[in-house]
């Protein structure tokens, strides 16, 4: 089986690769003369250098097309493995919440670019000059890239902290034992495996961001609850959360039927998706 270690390098050499190819992109929207030039010299003195050229061109994604999806992954990727410079990514991406009075070359970002956003304005002495468009969000997006790639860094660095990478490891391997026992009738002993992965994960995320936990035994609603307080996770996925403890209730608590195998696949998959996507 992959381990999460290898799965992550993997995923980002390809952001890696995608977002250089995406940043040549809107580099040869905002600036074509400039670009034509560069692959002018590049391929000086080779033969059949127009259809080379013009090959290149193609081969370049629509940046408008593609940006989203890059963004996405990349964004996933950073929260979990560089959690400290999530905040810097998503800001070089969204416009900010707080009205801007006036919009610059200094906050227009990458969703103004998406947008076609463009601010100018006119004089009698100058005519029309452009103050912001899609060429203010290419330095955002080149430093959107350089978070992704100081995540390769990190994987190289002796120094480089692989706790969570081996947990979510055997977290996997967790649920996938609850899995087997859920299909072989086990319910009871399926749905206390996916608890412990839950509760184990929530405290971790509370750990994470250095959240204080003052009870002596915590439980998955106490952990939740602070989460929420703390405003890391919205109320419909601590309402989610709790709908979770009460299936895995149904299999710490003795009553006269075992619960159904369809309420702990429920509870399984659910678990895997807030270990996925809450950090």
């Amino acid at each position: 089986m992959t381990s999460n270690l290898e799965k992550y390098k993997k995923d980002l050499d390809n952001l890696i690769s995608r977002g250089d190819n995406l940043c040549l992109a809107i580099q040869f929207e905002c600036f074509p003369e400039d670009f034509e030039s560069r692959l002018d010299r590049l391929y000086k003195g080779k033969k059949g250098k127009a259809k080379l050229i013009s090959g290149y061109k193609e081969l370049l994604p629509s940046f408008n097309d593609s940006y989203q999806k890059w963004y996405s992954e990349s964004l996933s990727l950073v929260t979990q493995l560089l959690p400290e410079r999530a905040e810097d990514f998503f800001s070089f991406y969204k416009k900010p919440k707080t009205h801007r009075k006036d919009i610059t070359y200094e906050n227009y970002t990458i969703e103004d670019a998406l947008l076609g956003l463009e601010v100018s304005r006119t004089d009698q002495w100058e005519g029309k000059k452009i103050i912001a468009d899609k060429k203010a969000a290419i330095p955002k997006f080149k430093q959107q890239i350089n978070i992704v790639k100081s995540i390769k860094n990190r994987f190289e660095s002796s120094l480089y902290d692989i706790k969570q990478l081996v947990q979510a490891d055997l977290y996997d391997s967790e649920l996938d034992s609850a899995k087997e026992l859920n299909k072989k009738g086990f319910t009871r002993g399926a749905g206390a495996v996916a608890g412990v992965v839950l509760e184990g994960h929530l405290m971790q995320v509370c750990q994470n961001h250095k959240i204080a936990v003052r009870k002596k035994n915590p439980s998955i609603n106490d952990y939740a609850q602070l989460l929420k307080d703390n405003k890391v996770i919205e109320t419909p996925v601590w309402r989610k959360i709790q709908h979770l403890t009460d299936l895995r209730n149904l299999c710490d608590h003795k009553k006269e039927s075992d619960p159904s195998t369809g309420d702990i696949e429920e509870l399984i998959v659910g678990v895997n998706k807030i270990v996925k996507n809450i950090f």
